[in-house]
């Protein structure tokens, strides 16, 4: 029995020694490895945006930083933003694309979901937020929704009540829009 019990260790030495000798390798950083796959995430949908044609739209990252892009919007033909341009920033989270970017604009724009600090209210960057999405739905979505607001839920109450008269409305885009170089 004692036989046993001395090969039952001898048996189980090796075992212990392989797990305790992997336990003190360090595990892959989570972190580098979702940094490294959202940096070709990105890559890949640079890539795309730049291919699509898509008119009005376009965005590239900031200086060597992947993760910060400066992107621009047109308003679109027959509404009151046509003729203007938008600077955003985009800002992208380490666990991209299972959370949204953070979207501002940076020219100043006078509209029912733009805030004075140019914070956005649209579902797709907030609650309705899905890995499917990619910049460019981002930037088309944003554009699509200069012309057709959500007035049921304002950033900007006063941009919201004028909405309905667009004329006036017009009036105040042209009068608060101020291009950006």
């Amino acid at each position: 029995m004692a036989a046993i019990n001395h090969h039952h260790q001898d048996t189980n030495t090796p075992v212990t020694a392989n797990a305790i000798s992997s336990s003190k390798q360090p595990p892959p950083s989570a972190k580098s490895v979702d940094t490294q796959s959202v940096h070709k995430r990105l890559q890949s949908e640079l890539m795309a945006l730049m291919m699509s044609g898509d008119s009005g739209i376009s965005a590239f990252p900031e200086e060597e930083n992947i993760f910060c892009w400066k992107g621009t919007i047109t308003g679109s033909k027959d509404t009151v933003f046509e003729g203007t341009e938008y600077k955003l920033s985009l800002s992208f989270p380490n666990d991209y694309p299972f959370k949204p970017p953070k979207v501002k604009f940076e020219t100043a724009c006078f509209h029912p979901n733009v805030d004075l600090h140019g914070n956005i209210c649209l579902d797709i960057l907030q609650d309705k937020w899905s890995s499917a999405y990619d910049v460019r739905t981002i930037l088309l979505s944003i554009q699509s929704l200069l012309g057709e607001p959500n007035t049921s839920s304002p950033l900007n109450t006063q941009a919201a009540s004028l909405w309905n008269n667009q004329e006036e409305y017009r009036k105040m885009v042209e009068k608060l829009y101020k291009p950006t170089a």
